[in-house]
């Protein structure tokens, strides 16, 4: 169990404030994780600036990489809440399962991007050359990989943020995969 609570808006500093109240406007709420971000004066802000980058993926090719990233890094939170956006993009309960995994047999573009994905993640950067040659080989680019590592890195912070302080998830909880990851 954690002991790093999860700051209301009052317990917050201004600037955190203001960002809680458009979290509030465009989400609806102002997620644990997040909230736990605003125990610092900069961390919140400089986190949602990386977010809202502009990048050549699409929504669903987002939650393709965050999906992947997140079953390797084995992070509760980010898998239940992307599961949640991955619905809200499209995909089915068993797509999302299936992306967890590194793979996407539904669409060999997300495929390739799945597994590369996997791959850096796994292998703490170092995708291998057949994830690289697999992803060109889809279609993507050289500015889609240099996207691809920005919205891994991205991810990869949130998974480490919640597997250190364990702020509890308000998403519905994603169902534990049925299979090892290889």
């Amino acid at each position: 169990m954690s002991t790093f609570n999860v700051p209301t808006k009052n317990e917050v500093s201004e600037n955190n404030q203001a960002i809680f109240n458009q979290l509030e406007k465009g989400l609806g709420f102002v997620p644990n994780l997040y909230a736990a971000f605003a125990h610092s004066e900069t961390a919140l802000g400089n986190f949602l600036a990386i977010g809202q980058g502009k990048t050549s993926f699409s929504a669903k090719e987002k939650e393709v990489i965050n999906l992947a990233v997140s079953q390797v890094n084995e992070c509760i939170y980010c898998l239940s809440a992307h599961t949640a956006i991955g619905k809200m993009n499209g995909f089915t309960d068993n797509q999302i399962l299936e992306l967890r995994t590194g793979n996407a047999s539904f669409n060999s573009k997300l495929d390739a991007l799945a597994k590369f994905a996997k791959s850096v993640a796994i292998n703490r950067g170092g995708a291998t050359q057949k994830a690289v040659a697999d992803f060109y080989a889809a279609g993507y680019t050289k500015g889609n990989l240099a996207d691809a590592i920005i919205l891994i890195g991205e991810i990869t912070i949130t998974n480490y943020f919640h597997k250190t302080t364990n702020v509890a998830v308000d998403f519905p909880v994603a169902a534990p995969l049925e299979i090892e990851l290889v």
